[in-house]
């Protein structure tokens, strides 16, 4: 298991990519629709292979026929670091020895893009929402190869929650991730071009 990419969440897409930009002080780029959620993104490429995805409700898009990941429905308030994911060689293999609630596989597309994604039911991930999602990468084609890289480094992502020993449990060593027992939230730390900046 790996990291492999970080999501902020917002009410709107404008909310969720500025969340970044002001964040970190550099720019996203388009990314798609993900028609089986009606959701979209903006994205912007990190070192060591990893990216940032803004992510909110596609106001144009028809309402899906299940619930919507990143437990999006229920979101509000301000943009936010909203999950973590982390990428896995068989996704059935790995949800085997996770708590119940992380989800069931769906099969998704956005373009030449094609990857397996462990969506819960009611679209909230155990611990909050803070467990990490799931998702098996189809083919050579992943989507950090596809963007700029802006001079964004990720030092560490700190996951906070009341329950952070029992979180971690089962997950092994990750790099760059580290856990830590308080309030539930993420905070991830980053060097960038502007010096060191943070994000929650």
């Amino acid at each position: 298991m790996l990291l492999d990419h970080l999501a902020v969440a917002g009410e709107t897409l404008d909310e969720a990519s500025a969340h970044i930009e002001q964040a970190l002080g550099v720019h996203l780029q388009d990314g798609g629709k993900h028609e089986k959620f009606g959701t979209y993104n903006r994205l912007l490429g990190l070192h060591d292979g990893l990216y940032l995805e803004a992510i909110a409700i596609d106001p144009q898009a028809q309402v899906p026929e299940r619930t919507r990941w990143f437990d999006l429905d229920r979101f509000q308030g301000s943009a936010r670091l909203s999950n973590w994911i982390c990428r896995v060689s068989d996704i059935e293999a790995s949800l085997s020895v996770f708590p119940d609630g992380v989800g069931t596989p769906i099969d998704l597309s956005r373009g030449a893009l094609r990857w397996r994604m462990a969506v819960p039911p009611s679209g909230r991930l155990p611990f909050d929402n803070l467990f990490p999602a799931l998702i098996q990468w189809q083919g050579d084609l992943h989507p950090a190869q596809m963007l700029q890289n802006n001079g964004c480094r990720l030092r560490r992502l700190i996951v906070c929650h009341p329950d952070a020993l029992d979180l971690a449990k089962g997950l092994g060593a990750l790099e760059q991730v580290v856990f830590d027992t308080g309030p539930a939230a993420l905070r991830a730390e980053f060097d960038t071009p502007h010096g060191p900046r943070v994000l929650e």
